[in-house]
């Protein structure tokens, strides 16, 4: 619908008009229903919303306060093509309003538009904010400073564990944002929706339809205790151009990426472009040097990104924009087990472990004793760092904490 840009091939393109101000968005004196209304109208996009709202702020005060009374050749003044002109007329009657307010109620979704106190702040802030955004559950999560967790679909065991395990400890005190893909996504999205701040599933597609199937379960549970948002209008017919604009939505909400395994041309990569250009942080959970899951993803530290091993490593870097957390404050009972009981060994890793209870050794005396490929011994001892059991010296000499 409106969200597909204006005749273009569906690619996230640069903007070709400059960014308009919230105080011009509301100098012109258009109604968040007329907003919505040129938001859903066939062949209008993004670009075409901010033409039309950069000509009403030049034109002054309350210039498109009856954008519902205006002719096919006011909006044609204004820069727009003859059939774009005719169907926002089509598209502001009382009737294609009253239209369009039935089929949102029936499908029991929720709107915020850029001219609501309600719309998420640092969304804002970015070069080509969304008009409008549709949603389902707790809006006052996109309110909440959080970190987006985007890699590939084809997650390794490793990828998918963590992820899940970053995105339970980060929604401890931030919110969790992801896409709803298959894989690294659907970690992500598991592990925070139980957290104290839970987690944000931004489709690409309308809210009302969950994509891929599959995750139909844990996109009613986000629904249920989290929130589900869209710049789609309902009944959008999905289709690859709408992924890169739902990634910059990611980018937008989030204080950085963190990104989990990426191949060289993985979509996960276009979020982490999006959040550099948006002056956000990028984070990379380590990977495997030799796998090409990990290659796109591991580049970004000749970037500046971050390496993270779990949320501690979050925690630092924003330890001055996060809500105070007191000790005596308990955490969420399903993280519990933090203050207990290290996470056990498995029985690879007790046995590198147990190597190493009697001195400290390179990978390569591990390599030989264990009789572990370097590739695969390189992933244990990167899960006994993430677990605090071990600790590398220089050298790549490993010794028990």
């Amino acid at each position: 619908m409106g969200v597909y840009e204006d005749g273009d091939s569906g690619q996230h393109q640069k903007e070709t008009v400059r960014t308009v101000s919230l105080e011009e968005a509301r100098l012109t004196g258009i109604g968040r229903d007329a907003l919505i209304a040129l938001h859903e109208t066939d062949g209008v996009g993004r670009i075409s919303i901010a033409t039309i709202l950069l000509y009403g702020a030049t034109r002054g005060e309350g210039s498109l306060s009856r954008a519902n009374r205006l002719l096919a050749q006011d909006w044609r003044d204004m820069g727009l093509f003859a059939k774009q002109s005719a169907a926002i007329v089509a598209n502001l009657t009382e009737e294609a309003e009253n239209r369009r307010k039935r089929r949102h109620a029936a499908l029991r979704l929720s709107i915020v538009t850029y001219l609501d106190d309600e719309y998420p702040e640092l969304l804002r802030q970015i070069s080509d904010p969304p008009w409008v955004l549709y949603y389902k559950g707790d809006l006052r999560l996109a309110h909440h400073p959080a970190i987006a967790i985007v890699g590939t679909r084809l997650a390794t065991g490793y990828g998918r564990k963590m992820a899940e395990d970053v995105a339970k400890g980060c929604s401890r005190r931030m919110t969790v944002v992801s896409g709803l893909a298959r894989g690294i996504d659907a970690a992500a999205h598991s592990g925070a929706v139980r957290g104290r701040y839970g987690t944000i599933a931004v489709l690409a597609g309308s809210v009302d339809y969950c994509y891929p199937p599959e995750n139909k379960a844990l996109y009613r549970d986000i629904s249920e205790n989290g929130l589900i948002l869209s710049e789609s209008p309902p009944d959008t017919v999905l289709r690859p151009g709408l992924f890169p604009l739902r990634n910059r939505i990611i980018a937008g909400l989030s204080y950085g990426v963190i990104v989990v395994e990426a191949a060289r041309r993985s979509g996960a990569l276009i979020t982490a472009d999006l959040a550099l250009g948006y002056d956000r942080d990028i984070f990379v959970v380590p990977g495997q040097a030799t796998s090409p899951r990990s290659l796109g993803a591991l580049e970004y530290f000749r970037k500046g990104a971050h390496p993270v091993l779990d949320e501690t490593d979050i925690f630092e870097m924003y330890k001055y924009r996060l809500p105070f957390q007191s000790s005596a404050e308990p955490d969420d009972p399903s993280n519990s087990k933090r203050s207990g009981e290290p996470d056990p060994l498995t029985g690879e890793e007790l046995a590198i472990y147990e190597i190493l209870l009697e001195q400290p050794c390179s990978i390569d005396d591990l390599a030989v004793q264990s009789g572990m490929t370097f590739g695969h011994l390189h992933s244990v001892l990167l899960s006994l760092l993430i677990k605090r059991r071990i600790h590398q010296q220089p050298g790549s000499v490993y010794h028990v904490l």
